[in-house]
């Protein structure tokens, strides 16, 4: 009798699980929406990325799930990525991947600073990417950032001092 309540209890807590696991996948956004389309508590992300084409080399997995879910998801790309000199048409490929990515064009910002040019010889300083990655948490109320691990994924440099500004 006593294995009869212990297959009993197992068939219990299996079914919770599976029932929590498919309604919190096929849930909506848990966040508080009013009528007139305002939501509280959406969650801000930042996706911190180097160079135009990281997003979707190394992050389009990531960024589909978080627009899935109703992320409010803003990408900082810190140069253009014109160590070949093709910055511009590498800037236009992530709008366009953006784009069928589901981020809002006008979350996306490109920076196009001096110190910070694309590139294998190009040290960044992680004191002002620090300071730059900052001000952009805080003006957009960050809660959460995405960015390469410690090697850079690729070990790319510029890939690498982006995780230690951070």
């Amino acid at each position: 009798m006593a294995w009869l309540l212990v297959i009993s209890s197992l068939l219990v807590l299996w079914l919770a699980s599976l029932f929590k696991i498919l309604y919190g996948s096929c849930s909506p956004s848990k966040d508080a929406s009013f009528s007139n389309g305002v939501t509280l508590n959406k969650r801000n992300v930042m996706l911190v990325v180097a160079h135009p084409d990281d997003e979707s080399m190394f992050f389009s997995p990531t960024i589909s799930y978080l627009t899935s879910r109703g992320c409010n998801l803003h990408i900082l790309c810190l140069s253009i990525g014109d160590a070949d000199g093709k910055g511009n048409i590498r800037k236009e490929e992530l709008y366009q991947a953006c784009a069928v990515l589901k981020v809002p064009l006008q979350q996306v910002k490109f920076l196009d600073h001096p110190d910070l040019q694309d590139g294998f010889d190009k040290v960044w300083n992680h004191d002002l990417l620090a300071k730059i990655i900052g001000e952009e948490v805080i003006s957009h109320d960050v809660d959460l950032i995405i960015t390469f691990d410690s090697y850079g994924v690729s070990g790319h440099c510029n890939h690498r001092d982006v995780h230690h500004g951070i």
